[in-house]
């Protein structure tokens, strides 16, 4: 890791950046796919399943016999484990309902809001190096809870045509029952625009590689919402000489690994504290199975020592991370003045890890500085919220007046005359 002291601001942006590839090859590729199953549906989808996956599939559906034989290929100490997780999941979310807001804003005019489920929602889950079942908990909960009638999951196949068992059986226990073997630029396009097979969806979720980031992306321009905008994954902690330094350089080995492009950053006030973290890294990366994939996002990465919790603070607000873990003495002030970060672990017993799996937040969380204006994904991010307004003969006599001037001074005679008819209506009863 690089190791940088006392950086002068001007330098931040650059120190700061991200190692985010370039987007004008993939984004050619992605328009050329969208293109084709805008045009030929189906059998688009299965050409570039065929082409990208290597794998002809007869069935995009996967049956309740593939569902059955993944509950008997998953040991019973992972059920238990996904069963935990899912559980705190519920917990922390179904927390997160709130009740209609109404108001009478003056006498006769009353304001209401509730909200409404997104009917038809759509699941991206990676099933690669990393098939992430840990992200349907983290999607279907809350869509679930929400009330959203249709909930489709895409997913891709091995080159035998099979899904991860690990990803059927959560997909099953979240009550998920259109599961498509569909991946990639394909299974966002086939979502955005619907074909025989695979619904059109109002908003896609999940994460995936920087194929399926530019498809979201284009997904918009037809559209189709979708959650956040992502990209690698990320991780910035802070930490003082009470931390230990074997726990840390676990924390940010445990994002590294995520992929080549994901970025991690140590911020301390202590050189002593960067020095005992590095030597860490050097010796827990020589074990970990995907070391050379960590190697190199390691290389991306900095330690940075600053003189003080404040300068600390300012340049970890000015990063945004999608991750903050916070081992301090001075915990509190870091809790009380942070402002841009997707997620905040707080304490030497509390992995980011936690919040991947099984504490009960949402590990789906903006990237790439995001976190300065977008909210990780939550309840609302399934639902609408609604106005809904209802005006008295009494109230339209009391706001009338400012309708009509204000109306009339944009040039907008006819709002104005909507209103000018009424009470017109009301003076001649």
């Amino acid at each position: 890791m690089n190791k940088i002291y006392n950086p002068i601001k001007e330098s931040w942006s650059e120190l700061l950046r991200r190692p985010v590839s370039t987007y004008e090859d993939v984004e050619k590729t992605v328009l050329q796919i969208f293109n084709d199953i805008q045009r030929f549906g189906d059998e688009a989808v299965l050409k570039y399943v065929k082409k990208y996956d290597k794998v002809d599939i007869e069935d995009f559906y996967v049956s309740q016999k593939e569902l059955n034989d993944a509950q008997n290929k998953i040991s019973d100490d992972l059920k238990k484990s996904i069963q935990l997780a899912k559980s705190n999941i519920e917990k922390f979310h179904r927390a997160q309902i709130t009740n209609p807001v109404k108001v009478e804003t003056v006498k006769g005019v009353t304001c209401w809001q509730e909200k409404r489920a997104i009917q038809k929602i759509g699941l991206y889950i990676p099933g690669g190096t990393a098939p992430l079942f840990s992200t349907i908990l983290m999607l279907a909960i809350p869509a679930q809870i929400a009330g959203c009638k249709e909930i489709i999951l895409c997913t891709p196949t091995d080159k035998l045509g099979k899904i991860n068992p690990a990803i059927l059986y959560t997909a099953s226990l979240c009550g998920i029952n259109k599961i498509i073997k569909v991946g990639g630029i394909q299974a966002i396009a086939g979502m955005t625009f619907g074909t025989k097979t695979i619904p059109k969806v109002y908003k896609i979720f999940g994460p995936g590689n920087q194929f399926v980031t530019v498809a979201k992306q284009i997904a918009t321009k037809y559209g189709v919402a979708i959650d956040l905008p992502a990209g690698p994954s990320e991780l910035l902690v802070f930490a003082d000489e009470t931390a230990n330094a074997a726990f840390v350089a676990s924390d940010l080995l445990s994002q590294a690994e995520h992929g080549k492009d994901s970025q991690v950053i140590l911020v301390t006030t202590s050189i002593n504290f960067m020095d005992k973290v590095e030597k860490e890294i050097n010796k827990q990366i020589e074990v970990l199975p995907r070391k050379e994939i960590a190697k190199v996002s390691i290389s991306n990465s900095n330690l940075i020592y600053c003189e003080s919790d404040s300068l600390a603070l300012e340049l970890i607000n000015e990063y945004a991370p999608e991750h903050l873990i916070i081992c301090s003495e001075n915990q509190n002030f870091f809790i009380n003045n942070i402002l841009n970060a997707g997620s905040v672990f707080i304490g030497n017993y509390t992995p980011e890890s936690a919040g991947d799996y099984a504490s009960g937040t949402n590990h789906t969380l903006p990237t790439n500085g995001c976190a300065n204006a977008y909210s990780g994904v939550n309840l609302d991010a399934f639902l609408k919220a609604m106005t809904f307004q209802k005006i008295t003969k009494k109230g339209l006599q009391n706001i009338g007046f400012a309708i009509e001037n204000m109306a009339e001074a944009e040039g907008l005679q006819a709002h104005k005359n909507a209103v000018t008819l009424r009470l017109k209506y009301i003076d001649e009863l």
